[in-house]
């Protein structure tokens, strides 16, 4: 039986030979134990198993603070978070301890004071994982007193002096005692507060106020930086710098499958998701529009084009398919070519362009679109089996496409116009419901004209293709 569900005094976990490590083995003993099980560390990471995560597990290994560098929206706060997997499920304190005591050894004056008391009869209570982290966001107006304590008005005005460890409010830092904490965006905390961590990363301890005390807390210590805030913002200062033991690189994810992996896996879902369809292109042109933005001279790349940008893109572009199959009555949501340029409304909040011109982000964001499908279909389609449509066209053939048009129109128009049928379904495979049909023959289309082998007028309706 687990300690857990035995213990409820010092006494009883005792008995229960139950070993209290300190966080840094804690880790490590947990993270020793997933590698040779051969599970997954960090579930729900994507893209860094050969860069981020072995330097990441190699500084858990070694029992060193991190701290995690890199550029918007790439999951370092996310990754941080996920620690808190390698921490046993329940960990044990003295009852109502304010900063997590160990049972066996006390810091606090409470703790000891109880268990002089009470010796082995004191009562503990046991804290889950998500108990044992914290986490600040790094702001100008922090305080020593908020991250490490200060003098409580009103247990004094109870009747404690001055003087008395009683009267001390905790800050979050000794509060997470045994656990792991964390200061997002660390630059951004004035430099007399870093100052104040010096003896926390070194001695392991804090000094509040002027009082003569010291607590040897068991912190796991780790902070998120965007290299853009040391110019922009603010620095960490260098001693705080040297005392981190591994300085970790992150990164975006290098591959379009990847950078699709992540948008599947975090955008929002709801309970009618067995009616949306998103082909396999759509989905790459969506990553490959934040690929081409990453290598665009037109938006900075000292701020990022975070994976946000992905998925909020996806989003858009499945909302609006959403949106016309409710109007139309259609059996399946299906996001097609035509939905594109929405996506303008997802995307222009979250870049920052190195030079501002009126209506630039739509004129960006459609060249950044163009590119991507231009890309992606060389890699779907074989030019070589699309000489049949071309010349279609040039016997004076027309077609048109909207984000609004029905679907149920498309397999006429595919029909109609002399080898798109065979292109379509190579595309579609045997999914021939007409809202996939929709969204393959709008992908041929548009890609030929990209390639220049049709023009596009662009319309009121939506897209006019013709020779």
């Amino acid at each position: 039986m687990s300690p857990v569900n035995q213990a409820r005094t010092i006494g009883d976990l005792r008995r229960s030979g139950y070993q209290v490590l300190p966080v840094r083995e804690e880790l490590r003993k947990n993270l020793v134990a997933k590698i040779r099980a051969e599970e997954i560390v960090f579930p729900g990471i994507v893209g860094f198993d050969d860069t981020v995560i072995p330097q990441l597990e190699n500084a858990i290994l070694a029992g060193q603070d991190i701290i995690l560098l890199g550029e918007r929206g790439q999951a370092k706060s996310r990754l941080i978070r996920s620690l808190t997997t390698l921490l046993d499920e329940y960990a044990p304190r003295i009852a109502g301890c304010e900063i997590n005591d160990n049972p066996y050894k006390p810091i606090c004056r409470a703790c000891r004071d109880l268990v002089d008391a009470h010796g082995d009869d004191t009562e503990i209570e046991w804290m889950t994982r998500e108990e044992r982290y914290s986490e600040k966001l790094a702001t100008p107006d922090i305080s020593i007193a908020d991250l490490i304590g200060e003098i409580d008005p009103i247990k004094v005005a109870e009747g404690r002096h001055l003087s008395n460890e009683l009267a001390i409010h905790y800050g979050l830092v000794p509060r997470t005692n045994r656990g792991i904490f964390s200061i997002n965006e660390l630059p951004d905390l004035a430099e007399r507060i870093q100052v104040g961590l010096f003896n926390l990363m070194e001695e392991r301890d804090v000094q509040i106020k002027g009082y003569r005390l010291r607590l040897p807390l068991d912190v796991y210590v780790v902070a998120t930086a965007n290299p853009e805030d040391y110019t922009n913002r603010g620095r960490i200062v260098t001693p705080l710098k040297d005392r981190y033991g591994a300085q970790i690189r992150t990164h975006y994810p290098r591959e379009v499958r990847q950078e699709i992996d992540i948008m599947e896996q975090e955008r929002g879902k709801f309970a009618d998701e067995d009616k949306l369809v998103a082909p396999a292109y759509m989905k790459e042109i969506v990553a490959e529009i934040t690929n081409q933005a990453r290598r665009s001279n037109e938006i900075n790349q000292r701020s990022g084009v975070s994976v946000r940008v992905s998925i909020a893109n996806y989003e858009t572009l499945l909302g609006n398919a959403v949106r016309r199959a409710i109007r139309h009555g259609d059996q399946i949501a299906c996001p097609r070519i035509t939905d594109l340029p929405y996506i303008v409304a997802s995307f222009a909040g979250k870049i920052e362009l190195e030079t501002f011109e009126e209506g630039r982000e739509g004129k960006l964001v459609d060249d950044l679109t163009r590119r991507a499908v231009l890309r992606v279909f060389g890699q779907h389609v074989d030019m070589g089996q699309l000489e049949e449509v071309v010349a279609f066209f040039e016997q004076g053939g027309r077609a048109d496409s909207g984000s609004e048009r029905r679907a149920a129109d498309y397999p006429g128009l595919v029909r109609q116009v002399d080898g798109l049928g065979p292109v379509v379904r190579k595309l579609t495979g045997d999914d021939q419901r007409p809202e996939v049909v929709a969204s393959a023959a709008e992908f041929v289309l548009e890609g030929l004209h990209l390639n220049r082998r049709l023009n596009c007028e662009r319309t009121a309706a939506g897209y006019r293709y013709q020779k």
